[in-house]
């Protein structure tokens, strides 16, 4: 038989790092279910895949929503973050990490100024033809016409080659 899915060596690493329930003075309902068993519960759909909804109540581990309440909670709480710390200075500190084959991946650290512009990349084709619709934008900018006028009714800009060669 397989054993807890949190053991209590584990248990004994996330209990200090978990925010406290807030006791409300007068107000009734269900008291909020046990945080082991909330970690059981998130354990368990994260290594099995099942949606959350689907969360069997016989585990006594609340309902799969709850359990789902609880992690968004602790996410936004920074519990995760906390514990990852907790978990690598603890194996730090048993010498059970191999620090001569780090990786850093970019999804934990940023890279501040985005390293190094890599060279420009050589053209490989021909350069692009030149412009057959209009001559004056021979050196102008591939966005605007290098010769424009404003017509006389709408204040509108049109290039003065168009007008030209009527």
């Amino acid at each position: 038989m397989p054993g807890p899915l949190v053991p209590d060596e584990l248990w004994e690493v996330v209990e200090p790092l978990l925010p406290r329930h807030k006791a409300r003075p007068g107000k009734r309902g269900r008291p909020p279910v046990d945080d082991r068993a909330c970690l059981t519960g998130i354990i368990f759909v994260l290594q099995s895949g099942i949606p959350w909804w689907m969360l069997p109540q016989e585990m006594g581990c609340g309902s799969g929503v709850t359990c789902w309440r609880r992690l968004r909670y602790w996410q936004r709480r920074g519990v995760w973050k906390k514990l990852l710390h907790a978990l690598l200075d603890r194996l730090g500190r048993e010498g059970l990490i191999d620090w001569s084959k780090p990786v850093v991946d970019s999804q934990s650290y940023r890279a501040v100024f985005g390293g190094r512009s890599p060279a420009r990349t050589p053209r490989i084709g021909p350069k692009r033809a030149r412009n057959a619709t209009c001559r004056s934008t021979e050196k102008a900018p591939r966005w605007r016409c290098g010769s424009r006028a404003p017509t006389g009714t709408n204040r509108s800009w049109r290039c003065r080659c168009s007008m030209t060669s009527r």
